[in-house]
């Protein structure tokens, strides 16, 4: 089906043409059908199927044909960085005639860009969920006027553990009755069709089959080799097909960084991309790539993401993936707009137990054979130290890629609002100082649990990790978290003057106590609250 066949709007439909697109892919074209009603969607669909134009066309022609929809604005949340960035150079081409402005909104750099955005005016948001909450919590974002509510790769977005922060951005924007709301996600599993039905209307659900590209598509391998042979087989692999461009997956922060160094040490033309890595370094690394100049990118699956580079010839995983979708992700990415592909995985002792729930979910066994020394090839840098930079350390930062060392601006969203603290105390008076240290005190500590709870979810499955998340997180009447997105201080119903507790025991306001066992009552809504619920809500919030 061709996009003229919509009979778009006409200045949509020229950005869509310098856009080079002419026939919609089956997302774009079931997405575009299924949301002119304004009906709230959730849809599965993988990476490179065309998704961001299909929700991006979607919305921007309710803007410009439908009155009621004329001065709405629409929020993209994205996980990554590199995905925010990607998705708004999508949109400023397809909507360089419409007069719509779009911003991308993400951590790692400075406010004033971003700040200066939000006060010309900017229709089409693509953010990241923590930074918005920032945004939010400055007053310097106003969400009151979204109508378009857009969460991308929802999936990731619960692996990388910003479900907490979806829950309160989608609580403090227009009821879902007074928006369209739209998700998609390369897998819809249990959590995230909960997240749809509490946040959307009567939801379609679309479902574009793509997996199929991993059994007819691409030319998979698994080669089976031991933990210290990886690098002189990759070495050997590289060296022999020399490949025009390649993307080698690792599962962490610190291994990404040091292969990295060892195959540039080789003589290859490799750079690698980490979550952490300053922004300005990222984005240079990314532009490289896809101009060619650097044929071999080492990076993380988080990293990764909002990587979109049509002529990939291969690649490698020299980890395996911890998670079976992500064997699909990885090398989808391969096999892009109908082409082939090359995907080689490398078979260690560490990495056998993941093996068997890729297959399985691939509905496949992955043809495979036994290192030997003829594929190997020389390893120059054997032996030889590697320094890590300060953000390769993978202890040094929490699943969000936050510095739990570092403070000050750009290093994610905590680290941010601790510098802005510490600067703000110095031209404070007494009491306001004091207040702020406090405050800073309080967020070091969030992050040392958190820390602490990221190191006890590492060894959970990705089904088991959401399970503890439905459990620690589930909407509860009675909710504090609009305190915490609103920056202000409780103003608990508990405290109220009026309250009343059984065998008149007396509430304490200013400690914030219940005493041991009783229970609470409230004389302005009936029914009875425990005061463990209200503690617990507290301490996620960080509240004291």
């Amino acid at each position: 089906m061709d996009f003229k066949d919509f009979n778009l709007d006409s200045r949509l439909m020229e950005g869509i043409q310098n856009a080079g697109y002419e026939k919609c892919t089956p997302v774009q074209e079931q997405v575009i059908s299924a949301s002119g009603d304004g009906s709230d969607l959730y849809v599965q669909s993988q990476t490179g199927t065309g998704k961001t134009a299909a929700y991006l066309i979607a919305v921007m022609q309710e803007i410009l044909t439908k009155s009621e929809c004329s001065g709405k604005k629409v929020l993209v949340l994205v996980p990554t960085r590199e995905l925010a960035v990607q998705v708004e150079m999508e949109c400023r081409t397809l909507c360089e005639k419409t007069g719509l402005v779009p911003f991308s909104f993400y951590g790692g750099v400075g406010y004033e860009k971003q700040v200066k955005a939000i006060e010309k005016g900017v229709d089409i948001l693509v953010a990241t969920p923590g930074r918005i909450i920032d945004l939010q919590e400055q007053k310097k974002l106003d969400l009151s006027n979204v109508g378009f509510a857009i969460i991308d790769e929802a999936d990731r977005m619960f692996d990388m553990g910003f479900y907490p922060d979806l829950r309160i951005i989608l609580k403090h924007l227009p009821q879902a009755e007074q928006r369209q709301t739209m998700l998609f996600s390369a897998t819809l599993n249990t959590y995230v069709k909960n997240l749809a039905w509490e946040y959307t209307r009567d939801a379609k659900e679309i479902t574009i089959e793509a997996e199929n590209i991993t059994v007819d598509e691409i030319d998979q391998e698994l080669i089976h080799v031991s933990s210290d042979e990886k690098t002189k087989l990759l070495i050997g692999i590289l060296s022999r097909e020399k490949p025009e461009s390649t993307i080698i997956f690792c599962n962490t922060k610190k291994g990404c960084e040091i292969l990295g160094k060892r195959l540039a040490l080789n003589g290859f033309s490799s750079e690698y991309i980490i979550g952490d890595m300053q922004q300005s370094r990222r984005l240079k690394v990314l532009n490289d790539f896809k101009a060619g100049k650097v044929s071999i990118l080492v990076a993380t699956d988080v990293a990764a993401r909002g990587i979109d580079v049509t002529d990939l010839a291969m690649v490698v995983n020299y980890d395996l993936p911890n998670e079976p979708e992500n064997y699909v992700h990885r090398i989808g990415r391969t096999a892009r707009a109908g082409k082939s592909g090359k995907a080689y995985t490398f078979c260690s002792e560490k990495d056998v137990y993941d093996l068997m729930p890729i297959e399985r979910y691939i509905g496949k066994s992955i043809p495979s054979r036994v290192c030997n020394s003829e594929m190997t090839g020389e390893d120059k840098s054997e032996g030889i130290y590697i320094k890590l930079d300060s953000y390769g350390d993978d202890d040094n930062f929490d699943k969000r890629g936050r510095d739990s060392k570092r403070g000050g601006r750009g290093n994610g969203r905590d680290s941010g609002r601790n510098g802005r603290s510490d600067r703000r105390d110095g031209r404070s008076n007494g009491g306001r100082r004091n207040e702020k240290r406090s405050n800073a005190d309080s967020y070091k500590k969030d992050r040392r649990d958190y820390a602490k709870e990221r190191e006890e979810l590492s060894n959970l499955s990705f089904e088991e990790r959401m399970e503890v998340y439905k459990k620690k997180y589930a909407d509860k009447k009675g909710s504090d978290s609009k305190k915490r997105f609103d920056g202000k201080k409780s103003n608990s119903k508990f405290a109220g003057k009026n309250s009343n507790y059984k065998n008149n025991k007396k509430y304490d306001a200013k400690k914030n106590k219940v005493p041991s066992g009783k229970k609470v009552y409230d004389n302005n809504k009936k029914g009875v609250k425990k005061q463990g619920l209200f503690a617990k809500i507290k301490a996620f919030f960080g509240r004291k």
